[in-house]
């Protein structure tokens, strides 16, 4: 695997859009097996009944401890972390000195002096070169996951239970009532005489928690899942059906971290960060400048999250941000006739349109289609993939607020022009798809009970 830094990679091809544009990277994909029985079923599972969903491989955990471990996850999180006490867990948001997301994650405090940020890796490199380059007196255990780690298992076993039995399965499986947990904090169960965490949680908006705990109690805590689960009508999720479940509670797993600022501290972060751990992009988005690709906090529905009771890099941007008019994110839901007419397309003589792969459509790390009203930008087009519960396809979208509407007529374009170099990326021409602006979460289920259960 090359060691080249971004900074010595952007040197040498020039653009940082022709350079993220061309990159042999796939699209992110969970090295779990694919379906237990089939995609549709298992969407299904989530609303009828419970899910398993194997999330013990695909995440990087930071293991961060230290007296310095919160002053450091301070100074780079635009989060408050006053309150935040051990067994609880957050969504953790970081940006550059722009206002632009470097990424998020999930912030477990685990005990005194000790956190787990789980995720993709863009906002935990991040943490670290900070961790690195800083004066703190704290260390920092990284576990990569099962897809590039050089050896052995992951350090912990992920298991999450959702769907309107969990609660009940959780009972039996643990001998005990379920506790009053409220959303994003930590219990304790004992599962097959182990000690066993769970974050109240819910990755598709339904009810449930993500239990977790030592990779050797693994097995013995899966199989008692299994066994109980057979009461409750348990459904084991591949890594396709998984990989949508973000569709219905609306959480954009990948927007493009924000690397290219001209700020100092940027040039010196391209200069440590290798290139291999900078994804692709792809889709009909074609500004030459990457700073349009980037997205902020408040487009992506984490303005609740930022908080300025703290100093954080990016805090100044943030407050200019915060007074600016900001895209809005929501569902598009995508027309029938029109996803019909370009998966047909592969049927009449080509070039086609571009290859939609389901469930999921993406074709490269960071995803992002042009939306236009009337021929004219209107907003970009990200994470998409069809929901067999509603028998749609749809995706998730940032658009100008006069767009917003639940209801609004808007179209997505689909493909991409010129045609990259990327592996996925055949010989196709561009399509327009008609999509009606949604509500996110677009479920509703999880749309009025995701937090308050």
């Amino acid at each position: 695997m090359s060691s080249e830094s971004l900074a010595a990679a952007l040197a040498r091809v020039g653009s940082p859009v022709e350079l993220l544009r061309n990159l042999s990277f796939p699209p992110s994909t969970f090295p779990v097996q694919p379906e237990f029985t089939n995609w549709r079923s298992e969407q299904r599972s989530w609303v009828e009944s419970c899910a398993l969903l194997d999330q013990s491989h695909h995440m990087t955990d930071l293991f961060v401890s230290g007296p310095d471990a919160l002053r450091l996850l301070s100074d780079v999180g635009v989060n408050s972390f006053a309150n935040f006490g051990v067994g609880k867990a957050k969504q953790f948001v970081a940006v550059d000195p722009e206002g632009h997301l470097i990424g998020d994650a999930i912030l477990f405090h685990l005990e005194d002096e000790l956190f787990d940020l789980v995720g993709h890796p863009m906002v935990i490199d991040w943490v670290t070169f900070h961790l690195e380059r800083g004066d703190y007196a704290a260390t920092a255990e990284r576990d990569d996951n099962s897809a590039v780690r050089r050896s052995g298992p992951p350090r912990l076993y992920r298991y999450e239970l959702q769907g309107p039995t969990a609660a009940a399965l959780i009972e039996q499986v643990s001998g005990a009532p379920l506790p009053d947990v409220k959303f994003f904090n930590m219990a304790e169960f004992t599962i097959a005489g182990r000690r066993v965490r769970g974050l109240r949680h819910g990755m598709a908006g339904q009810p449930g928690f993500e239990l977790f705990g030592p990779w050797e109690d693994g097995d013995a805590v899966l199989a008692a899942l299994l066994e109980a689960g057979e009461d409750h009508g348990l459904v084991r999720v591949g890594a396709k059906a998984y990989s949508t479940a973000n569709l219905e509670s609306g959480w954009v797993p990948a927007p493009l971290t924000a690397l290219f600022s001209d700020d100092p501290l940027m040039q010196e972060y391209r200069e440590w960060l290798p290139v291999t751990k900078v994804g692709s992009i792809g889709g009909s988005m074609d500004s030459a400048d990457i700073r349009d690709w980037c997205l902020t906090p408040f487009e992506v529905g984490y303005g609740k999250t930022v908080k300025f009771d703290h100093d954080f890099i990016g805090r100044e941007a943030l407050e200019r941000r915060a007074q600016e008019p900001s895209r809005t994110k929501v569902t598009l839901v995508w027309n029938a006739d029109d996803v019909t007419a370009a998966i047909g397309s592969l049927y009449a003589p080509g070039p086609g349109a571009k290859h939609i792969e389901l469930p999921k459509a993406r074709y490269a790390t960071h995803h992002e289609d042009k939306v236009l009203v009337d021929g004219r930008p209107a907003g970009i087009s990200l994470d998409c993939g069809y929901l067999a519960n509603e028998r749609v396809m749809v995706s998730l979208a940032v658009v100008d607020a006069e767009f917003a509407e639940p209801g609004t007529e808007v179209t997505v374009l689909w493909g991409e022009q010129p045609v990259s170099a990327k592996p996925a990326v055949e010989e196709h021409r561009q399509v327009e798809i008609r999509a009606t602006v949604a509500p996110v979460p677009f479920v509703d289920f999880a749309r009025e009970n995701y937090r308050a259960r």
